[in-house]
């Protein structure tokens, strides 16, 4: 597994070894020791997420204010645009973002370590979208960041208006959200 840095610390894409011929493929996706390796991290998992959804469906920005998630995530269907950002008001890449394409072809995945709010486009017919998380889910302590906020301008590959959840029409702007110390 390789790790390839990104402009934001700890929010890395990484790119498994693909061993392939004529029949097909084989990768790990995940080993403990070489997650390690690649990161410098040994994360507990204790949830697997497995997502469909349909071209054109925004999900995000979401994180957990209480119990926060660190997620290693990943496509086997499709292609999304991912998107992470920084929450952490103590941070130097407050409300920083950044974005990579995710794809079952080029079988990437990014490490979203806890205190980011994470999101996706669908810019494929539709894609399955896989996440192992480090903490369970609790919607009493999920929250919302707008994908539009002007403040923190991510650009996403849109082709008209996004397909958003009702939760995700509400989110709050970054100025107004609960964030991580």
């Amino acid at each position: 597994m390789q790790a390839i840095k990104t402009p934001i610390p700890d929010l890395l894409i990484l790119e498994p070894k693909v061993f392939g011929d004529s029949r097909g493929f084989f990768f790990e996706s995940y080993n403990e020791n070489a997650f390690h390796a690649a990161t410098g991290s040994r994360p507990s998992f204790v949830q697997d997420n497995h997502s469909r959804s349909a071209k054109g469906v925004l999900r995000g920005l979401h994180y957990q204010i209480q119990q926060p998630q660190g997620k290693l995530v990943r496509v086997t269907k499709g292609e999304v645009f991912d998107v992470a950002v920084d929450i952490r008001r103590a941070s130097p890449t407050f409300g920083q973002w950044f974005g990579a394409h995710l794809s079952a072809e080029n079988r990437r995945m990014m490490w979203v370590p806890a205190g980011f709010a994470h999101g996706f486009l669908v810019l494929s017919e539709f894609a399955e979208f896989l996440y192992k998380t480090t903490d369970f889910y609790a919607p009493e302590h999920e929250r919302s960041i707008a994908w539009n906020d002007p403040a923190i301008g991510v650009q996403w590959p849109l082709q008209g208006a996004p397909l958003l959840s009702a939760k995700d029409q509400q989110a709050s702007l970054l100025k107004d959200a609960e964030l991580f110390a």
